[in-house]
């Protein structure tokens, strides 16, 4: 019978060769996770790790072993992921920042919809008079223009104080992957407009944007008889009543658009709420960072456990952070799981906002700073 010595000896020898091979294993993980963080892909791959794990235990030969083999994987892995964590944690916390840009003729921005829209004049806000703007169909176009190069930044809307957040406009976040690196907060006053010589009593087609509708709804609930139809954006349905010169056709539009596009005011500060503001975001391929930010956005996705969600909230509370929206959004291929999109106040440069985040990524699945930016929609 082996002796206990040389039993440990013989432990030592192994544990000595693993430890050259968990080396070199950890090297290439590094690598993956360079690869991923340039390539924006998720820290976790479940369907690959279920495969490696299945494909190991085939050629395990001592099957009385399996489950500790396999929870030895499983550890492998998730030392893996927090190790590639770590590499991507490194980017957020930079301590230089650019100075405050300035914005020129050679700066194309887009946006969608035309001019005397809200995107437009939340553009303007931001960046002047100065840029290029160029206007798109969809809120994909923008985004798909900004992939493409032909614009540097894209003006979109994310959410209003009354209906709540945009959802199309935070899914195609998640899907190109873009920076959040401004907001504008515009104020949203809704008209009914129709051409010259209508009146109320005219009215029979109503057309824009199904957030002026919801924004409308007391004053439409009036004229249960006028048919509602979805356009494109509201002023992009005043130019179509415009161009109809129908007296039974109206639209909901800004005052602006009642000017540029020669229409009357049939009724006007028709949405319900008086303090109706419109927060947009300005994105970027690229993330930027001042020194005066004051916020951030994130996204992640969560452990399917009990619990989950309220160790990620309790960073805030624990570094004095205040949190300033949080949406979930259906994660497609896995049913009743979702991203989480979150806002809040903090400098990343500052200690709070730092150890927050850092909390936050280790609780999470998949982690991404979607922007650090400066604050613009405190009414």
């Amino acid at each position: 019978m082996d002796n206990l010595d040389y039993l440990r000896d013989k432990i030592d020898k192994i544990d000595g060769e693993m430890i050259k091979l968990f080396q070199e294993r950890m090297d290439v993980v590094y690598k993956v996770a360079e690869y991923k963080k340039k390539n924006d892909m998720d820290i976790l791959d479940e369907s690959r790790e279920e495969n490696v794990i299945k494909t190991q235990l085939k050629r395990l030969e001592n099957k009385s072993i399996e489950k500790e083999a396999e929870v030895f994987l499983k550890e492998i892995m998730k030392i893996s992921r927090n190790f590639q964590k770590k590499s991507f944690q490194s980017s957020y916390y930079n301590n230089e920042c650019l100075s405050v840009k300035k914005y020129d003729k050679s700066c194309r921005v887009g946006f969608q919809g035309v001019l005397a829209s809200f995107s437009y004049e939340a553009l303007i806000d931001y960046f002047g008079h100065e840029v290029e703007a160029v206007n798109f169909e969809t809120f994909k176009d923008v985004f798909q223009g900004l992939k493409d190069g032909k614009i540097n930044y894209g003006v979109l809307p994310i959410e209003n104080s009354s209906t709540g957040g945009i959802l199309e406009v935070y899914d195609l976040l998640r899907d190109y992957g873009f920076y959040i690196v401004g907001e504008k907060c515009i104020k949203v006053n809704h008209n009914l407009l129709g051409v010259k010589g209508a009146s109320l009593n005219d009215v029979k087609e109503v057309y824009s944007h199904s957030q002026a509708f919801m924004q409308s709804s007391k004053f439409l609930d009036k004229y249960e008889n006028w048919r509602l139809i979805p356009y494109f954006n509201t002023a992009r349905s005043a130019k179509y009543i415009n161009e109809e010169n129908d007296k039974s056709r109206a639209s909901i539009a800004s005052k602006k658009a009642a000017e540029l596009y020669g229409l009357e005011i049939l009724s006007e500060n028709i949405n319900y709420n008086t303090n109706n503001y419109t927060r947009f975001i300005i994105i970027s391929r690229n993330e930027e960072c001042n020194k005066d930010n004051d916020k951030i956005s994130i996204l992640i996705t969560l452990p399917h456990e009990p619990g989950s969600l309220y160790k990620v909230l309790k960073y805030f509370k624990k570094n004095n952070l205040n949190m300033t929206k949080i949406e979930s959004r259906p994660m497609v291929d896995r049913s009743w799981e979702y991203f989480f999109y979150i806002d809040f106040y903090g400098n990343v440069l500052e200690k709070n906002a730092k150890e927050a985040l850092k909390g936050i990524e280790n609780e999470s699945v998949y982690f991404k700073l979607l922007g650090k930016y400066k604050g613009d929609c405190i009414i």
